[in-house]
């Protein structure tokens, strides 16, 4: 079967790895000049274990085995990794209750080794932290992902897959049996495949509307959450990821740390219009403040803007948070494509579950 996937971020990626290993012919459509130019590169690189998510929702099903398939990946193909670990703080009564419920949902997702400790043993591992108690998650770890999305490239190109860049996708038509593809770009012009994935992430929405007969009932909304981060200008001062309790849109502002050392803080969640990846030197205000919930000890004019991310979400603030959407073939009655809408933390820790699921969905 040839199979075209639209996307060549981590998840389009892992998704045409997977076909390709499968047997299939594939062919990715990249708008961009290059692999991972979109949200793929704009995160915190962190390899999530699965706590947070609801049961029966996808991001429980896919965030667990994803993390396990990942950290195999790594070791495999030699993709810079460190299994560093993460604290989720408690600093009042409140967010105590809410680390214990968190707790036990990442039990019953199946997350490994999540232990509650006290505030003293949080900081006999963390000794700058402030805290009444944490959980803690050994499992959590950061990856390389330009590297992480390269590894994945050269496994799809040896198993015969290619990608196409500088290709958008313009017009998606059924066919008696698959799939005409109509393409701008330099090299403009149609191919006929057997089947499409769309993994354009947040042009996921814009391509679903290029698709003749698709619902458009089935297009969700794109609510578009902008994280920003902030560097911090001294020296690391702890080992592990620091998280605070979850806030309406996202995790929180925590501390992240990348694999030449530094650490950053971020994302938080500013809900925006339209594409902007500015990051704005005044929301450091309200990170000093929310840092300090923590880290009393943050020093002032230690935060300096580095850069920010936008997450294609399917809800708004204050509406309950949704869930990863595959539309596949079971769903809508066309044969032969899935869409995936909202795909956004932990999208790249899920993303070789993700792409098992796609494929097998395809089979079907």
């Amino acid at each position: 079967m040839q199979i075209l996937i639209i996307g060549a971020g981590v998840v389009g990626l892992a998704v045409a790895r997977a076909a390709a290993r499968a047997g299939h012919d594939v062919i990715v459509a990249e708008a961009a000049d290059a692999i991972g130019t979109g949200i793929s590169s704009r995160n915190s690189e962190v390899i999530h274990a699965g706590m947070y998510y609801p049961t029966g929702s996808l991001r429980a099903a896919l965030c667990p085995r994803g993390n396990r398939m990942l950290y195999d990946f790594c070791e495999t193909y030699g993709v810079a990794h460190r299994r560093c670990g993460k604290l989720i703080v408690a600093t009042n009564d409140a967010e105590r209750a809410r680390i214990e419920a968190i707790h036990a949902q990442g039990r019953i997702n199946g997350v490994e080794g999540l232990e509650l400790i006290g505030g003293n043993a949080a900081r006999d591992l963390e000794p700058d932290l402030s805290c009444i108690a944490a959980l803690m998650s050994p499992a959590t770890g950061i990856i390389d992902g330009h590297a992480y999305m390269l590894a994945l490239q050269g496994d799809l190109e040896d198993h015969g897959g290619a990608i196409a860049f500088e290709t958008p996708v313009e017009r998606l038509m059924p066919m008696r049996n698959g799939w005409r593809v109509r393409f701008g770009g330099r090299e403009a012009g149609h191919l006929d495949v057997d089947a499409l994935v769309n993994c354009a992430g947040l042009s996921a929405q814009r391509i679903a509307r290029s698709i003749e007969g698709y619902p458009a009932a089935r297009i969700p909304k794109q609510v578009l959450a902008k994280g920003n981060y902030f560097a911090y200008a001294g020296r690391p001062v702890f080992t592990r990821l620091i998280y605070p309790t979850p806030v309406d849109g996202g995790l929180g502002v925590h501390v992240t740390l990348d694999l030449a050392g530094r650490m950053r803080f971020g994302p938080d969640v500013e809900w925006i219009a339209s594409e902007d990846y500015n990051v704005d030197p005044a929301r450091a205000a309200s990170f000093y403040a929310r840092i300090r919930t923590y880290w009393p000890g943050l020093p002032d004019n230690t935060l300096v803007p580095d850069y920010a991310g936008i997450r294609p979400k399917l809800t708004g603030p204050g509406e309950p948070a949704a869930d990863f959407m595959i539309d596949g073939p079971a769903e809508h009655g066309m044969s032969g494509l899935v869409n995936l809408f909202g795909i956004e933390s932990p999208g790249l820790t899920c993303s070789l579950a993700l792409a098992d699921d796609v494929v097998t969905r395809l089979n079907a």
